[in-house]
């Protein structure tokens, strides 16, 4: 029963926010091949960084394993938005497994990278989360000790490189993009004559999710992020929500994660989700709150998407 004296609170939307065109399309493939091909359809890693996500495609038949030693022979199976070192699609077709392969391809325009500058002679340095997924993937498109991994400014200045050497440097695609100017300065500073990408590696909609959550912040007496503890675009909207001036700034799965308590007296909460987290989780938080407060919404919108990416060939032809 709704109580009759809820307090008034005003939830800001931060648009864009949510799902991107590569965690869609990673989805769309376990989903195709499921349809294509039955159930099972093993997929390894989580598809995404999202159990809200992954637990719904279980119950459709997807099954989520850790290595592919873990998939039968002859079974189908799919890679991770997140990418994967060369090794594993060498080993799914050591082992005769049909693969398809949902790295999101501004992941893959990395790998791209990395391996152009491998062939024209320089080392790479990886600006990125040491243990992430996609920084393994990246890491593993190369042979050992190609790639440095650095995570901060202070790195930059223990980098073990011969003087004179050439370098280039490459990004994960979720990082903060403030954090990530300041460390690409440092690299500048010390190596002037790196070389980078032609485009920025951190992907539009990390870049616009931050963008997005800047505008709302500092007007917000809270804001809630709506995303998984692994994912680091959502953990990044955490950091970016504090560093714009909100005091309180909180990661949740979905609504029954809310610590109500540290909402008391609070008057405007801003709310965003990161790029693996679907609108349902937002519309279900937004509903939480209708039931404890008298609630006003609004939405800042600073950018609009529209990217799209092609699904595999295998899953674009009619089926046989």
């Amino acid at each position: 029963m709704i109580p009759a004296d809820r307090p008034p609170i005003t939830l800001v939307l931060a648009a864009p926010r949510g799902f991107c065109a590569g965690v869609d399309r990673a989805i769309q493939i376990v989903e195709r091949a499921l349809e294509r091909f039955g159930a099972p359809v093993y997929v390894r890693h989580e598809i995404v960084h999202n159990r809200f996500v992954v637990d719904s495609l279980a119950a459709k038949g997807a099954v989520f394993v850790d290595e592919l030693d873990e998939v039968p022979p002859g079974a189908h199976v799919v890679f991770s938005a997140h990418g994967v070192p060369k090794s594993v699609p060498a080993d799914a077709q050591a082992r005769a497994l049909s693969y398809l392969d949902a790295t999101c391809p501004l992941v893959s325009k990395v790998h791209r990278e990395a391996e152009r500058h491998h062939r024209e002679g320089r080392r790479i340095v990886l600006i990125g989360h040491a243990g992430h997924p996609e920084v393994i993937g990246t890491m593993g498109q190369l042979p050992m000790g190609a790639v440095l991994l650095i995570e901060t400014v202070a790195d930059v200045e223990r980098l073990a490189v011969t003087p004179g050497e050439p370098l280039a440097y490459i990004t994960q695609t979720t990082l903060s993009v403030d954090d990530t100017a300041e460390i690409i300065a440092a690299l500048r500073r010390h190596f002037p004559q790196i070389e980078g990408p032609k485009k920025e590696d951190i992907c539009y909609a990390t870049t616009n999710r931050q963008a997005a959550v800047k505008a709302i912040a500092s007007d917000c007496d809270a804001v809630l992020v709506i995303g998984a503890p692994n994912s680091s675009n959502s953990l990044r909207l955490v950091e970016v929500a504090k560093r714009a001036g909100c005091r309180q700034a909180l990661l949740v799965q979905r609504a029954a994660d809310i610590d109500w308590a540290l909402l008391n007296g609070i008057r405007s909460v801003g709310i965003t989700a990161g790029a693996s987290a679907p609108e349902v989780l937002v519309e279900e938080v937004i509903e939480a709150f209708r039931r404890r407060f008298d609630v006003t919404v609004r939405e800042i919108e600073t950018a609009t998407e529209s990217v799209q990416f092609k699904l595999p060939t295998a899953l674009e032809t009619p089926a046989a």
